[in-house]
């Protein structure tokens, strides 16, 4: 198997974050790897895809998740060495359980507690919102290493459980204490969780000041928040081992500084969202030249609600789940702020926000964070600023009122600071983004750009973006608040959008935008809506910057608005039907996900688990189609041997029942020729998923496809 160097992908079946390599892709660098439950083997019931407000399958990663009833199971074959997990899940309202484990096979005597405590959260003050945050996250260390092939699986024991996706990590040990560090147990922290360590913890902050605070593995309660901490580090031995419970962790106003957080959880109990309580991880200011990192925060209102000094700051290798509200906020004046690869999930606002109230926010960045399933609101947010920029960000699945990323002048509250300077957008990947707004009545886009109370008067710096399958528009520009403010100073260049629901561009305010090099595909409607509101606010002017392919149409009627999928399928028997849809498999090996098969490069592949014969790959081609003729194809470096795989040829018009369409058949790839295979596929086929099935393979002991193509023409 010829090597390749780790990256970060996102396809039906998986998200991998591993070491980056030399051509960084978007999102962060994590220490797990994820397999969605859809692409799992199970004997419940898959549910979705559904983007409908409300609904389970809506918050899920990848729009789908297994449902399972007493004593059905999900099973997941570990795609690296593990030895922990993180499932995301969820049960009915005001029911708990819990899930049997099992490790290839045998049960094990560890259970993964499950509840609906933290979920379904009603927010009746915001416009719009419905009851939401459906889905929790669970633990476990399993107690054993498992490989890549083995099969972990999930057994409900009585209640309904939906299992969305699990994160596969191989977790170190404990790290050992610093020397010269003040031990919060030395100073009467009690780690059974049991006593309250509250004052242990100030003590040991003030006796540790200019040093280390050490947190040792355990599970410490604290009642109340800290303050007055500065000039301190605060560090514990794993975010897996050394676990603080509280639901307000810091609350300050002001600190000097010099403020280190590392390497520990803080998990609270926060169920509902109260926007006047402090519950966050950090609320206020940690001061100047401060970080936090390797931190595992959950089950709170907020991750960080920033205000006041917090110059220079870095937040990064943190996860943050499961918050009533936003991950991150710089609530105004922040400086220099770094925020960069964190993951984070299940936000129950935006999941990373800049908001410039009572002074800009300036020179502060968001870089290389990966953001799944904020189910009210944008997955990155800029609320007014200067000077500010987000940069190799990887967002998928937003749900109600939200885009992947939003560049606003929504101000909320006064004082407000607009956008200004240079607002650069560059480099981040938005995949299933934008939603229905039920307060416009239609959607929002995938990066939408707002002149919501005043003009955008910024430069705006839109450059090297990937959009796949936005189930409504790519790029909007739109006065949110009504008034008709213009949208100025856009470029957009260099953009990928593979599938949208209606339309490239959405543009419903007066205004500009530039447009070099932007590439659209399987477009639902049409490349443009163009229609400001309100109508006699004056135009908005799309200019041709050259090097735009895909979307020259615009939507004629701006007395409607296009449904998703309204426009005239492409008729062209030359088009790959295939390519840029979404993939599934049984099973992948490392980083060679599913979506390598259609994306496009010869050079990437899907493999699946080795040693594992038969397997299968699956594509959904969005609708049926009379597919006549395959072309497969591996890597055409010499490096790739001639190779025979046995493949079967399945076809569905529903994902569900399958037929088989070309039987058992051995079909040869050979470098010296391409390395290329063609099927030709019998009259009277007609299918919407294509499911390859290979038992065999002479090159290697698993099934290989860099690409699989899909033609209607023979």
């Amino acid at each position: 198997m010829p090597s390749m160097g780790a990256v970060v992908a996102l396809a039906a079946g998986m998200l991998v974050s591993l070491a980056p390599t030399a051509h960084a892709a978007a999102g962060a660098t994590l220490p797990f790897t994820s397999v969605e439950a859809e692409s799992a083997t199970t004997t419940g019931t898959r549910i979705g895809p559904d983007y409908t407000q409300g609904t389970l399958a809506s918050e899920a990663s990848g729009r789908q998740a297994v449902r399972l009833g007493s004593g059905q199971r999900v099973e997941f074959t570990v795609p690296r060495a593990a030895n922990a997990v993180n499932l995301s899940y969820s049960v009915p309202d005001g029911q708990s359980g819990s899930l049997n484990v099992y490790v290839n096979g045998t049960r094990t005597a560890r259970t993964l507690p499950v509840t609906s405590k933290y979920s379904y959260v009603d927010t009746g003050w915001i416009a719009g919102a419905r009851t939401h945050h459906f889905f929790d996250d669970a633990r476990l260390l399993l107690g054993r290493n498992v490989q890549a092939g083995d099969k972990v699986a999930f057994e409900s024991t009585g209640t309904q459980v939906t299992v969305d996706v699990a994160d596969f990590e191989q977790v170190a040990g404990a790290a050992a204490q610093p020397a010269g560090s003040v031990s919060v147990v030395a100073e009467g922290a009690d780690p059974s969780g049991n006593g309250d360590s509250t004052q242990a913890f100030r003590d040991a902050i003030v006796a540790a000041r200019g040093g280390v605070v050490w947190i040792p593995p355990g599970d410490y309660k604290l009642t109340s928040s800290l303050s007055g901490v500065r000039d301190v580090t605060l560090q514990g031995a794993g975010n897996w081992y050394s676990v603080v419970h509280t639901s307000r962790f810091i609350d300050q106003s002001g600190s000097s500084g010099g403020v280190h957080i590392k390497d520990f959880a803080v998990i609270g109990e926060v169920t509902e969202r109260v926007d006047s309580s402090p519950d966050n991880f950090v609320n206020g200011s940690l001061g100047p030249n401060s970080s936090v990192s390797g931190m595992w925060i959950q089950h709170l209102k907020c991750g960080f609600w920033l205000t006041g000094n917090n110059d220079n700051l870095v937040v990064e290798n943190n996860r943050v789940l499961d918050t009533t509200a936003d991950g991150l906020n710089l609530n105004g004046s922040a400086k220099g702020v770094r925020v960069r690869n964190n993951f984070l999930r299940n936000q129950g606002d935006d999941a990373l926000a800049m908001w410039s109230l009572y002074a800009p926010d300036t020179d502060s960045s968001f870089e290389n964070n990966t953001v799944s399933q904020p189910n009210l609101a944008n997955g990155i947010a800029i609320y007014g600023g200067t000077d500010l920029t987000v940069r190799g960000n990887l967002i998928s699945d937003t749900n109600a009122l939200g885009s992947g990323i939003a560049i606003s002048n929504q101000k909320f509250a006064d004082p407000f600071s607009p956008l200004a300077g240079t607002i650069t957008v560059d480099g981040n990947t938005l995949v299933r983004t934008g939603a229905v707004n039920p307060n416009w009545n239609h959607p929002m886009g995938a990066l939408r750009v707002d002149s919501y109370d005043s003009a955008i008067n910024a430069t705006v710096s839109i450059t090297n973006t990937t959009i796949t399958d936005s189930p409504y528009s790519a790029f909007e520009f739109v006065s949110g608040g009504g008034q008709g403010y213009p949208v100025r100073n856009v470029t957009v260049n260099g953009a990928t959008v593979r599938g949208t629901g209606t339309v490239v561009v959405q543009a419903e305010a007066q205004g500009a935008a530039t447009f070099r090099d932007v590439t659209a595909r399987s477009v639902g409607a049409a490349g443009v809506y163009n229609c400001p509101y309100p109508a006699n606010s004056g135009p908005f002017t799309l200019t041709d910057g050259g090097g735009n392919a895909g979307w020259s149409s615009t939507w004629s009627d701006c007395s409607t608005w296009p449904r998703p999928g309204q426009g005239t399928p492409d008729p062209d028997p030359g088009r790959n039907l295939a390519k840029g849809r979404p993939a599934t498999a049984t099973g992948s090996q490392d980083v060679y996900t599913p979506g390598k098969a259609v994306d496009g490069d010869a050079g990437s592949y899907w493999e699946s688990a080795n040693n594992a014969f038969p397997q299968s790959w699956t594509v959904d081609l969005g609708s049926s189609y009379a597919v006549r003729r395959l072309v497969l194809k591996l890597p055409p470096s010499p490096a790739w041997g001639a190779r025979t795989q046995t493949i079967t040829v399945l076809g569905s018009t529903d994902g569900s029942a399958y037929s088989t369409v070309a039987g058992s058949q051995g079909y040869r790839f050979d470098p010296a020729t391409g390395n290329t295979a063609t099927v030709s596929l019998p009259g009277g086929t007609n299918l919407r998923y294509l499911r390859l099935s290979v038992s065999a393979n002479t090159g290697w002991p698993a099934a290989q496809f860099s690409e699989v193509e899909a033609y209607l023409g023979s």
